[in-house]
């Protein structure tokens, strides 16, 4: 019985190690699509925030 009751342990362990792996990969699936989003967002923002002309004249008065 000692014999069959490890192989049942084992079984279970292997089994809850499978599921945490499952989950661990699928939150880091959702945070990486996350931080795609956000990085995306930031590559938006600073192309709209370019401006070639700026910095070209420089008023004086005399």
């Amino acid at each position: 019985m000692d014999m069959i009751g490890s192989i049942a342990d084992y079984s279970m362990m292997m089994s809850q190690n499978q599921l945490m792996t499952n989950v661990s990969t699928e939150i880091l699936s959702k945070t990486l699509d996350t931080f795609e989003g956000q990085a995306s967002e930031v590559v938006k923002m600073m192309e709209s925030s370019v401006q070639p002309y700026l910095g070209q004249n420089i008023n004086t008065y005399v």
